[in-house]
């Protein structure tokens, strides 16, 4: 995994915990947490091929979106 792709996943995993503890949910372990951060960052990349956009903004919107899903 390339440097800037570690990068963004550390972003997503404190994203992720950001939104945990915004939710007054409990925080999951770090190793569900960087296993979900690298899915978010393979779905982000993904979707920044098939769409051209940024995929920081994917990003939010994917952790964000996550308040939806729980």
């Amino acid at each position: 995994m390339g440097f800037i792709r570690q990068q963004e996943k550390r972003l997503a995993v404190r994203l992720l915990i950001w939104q945990y503890q915004r939710m007054n949910m409990s925080v999951p372990a770090m190793e569900a947490l960087e296993q979900q951060a690298a899915r978010f960052v393979e779905d982000a990349h993904r979707i920044a091929r098939e769409r051209g956009r940024n995929v920081m903004s994917i990003l939010k919107e994917m952790i964000g979106d996550l308040k939806q899903k729980k």
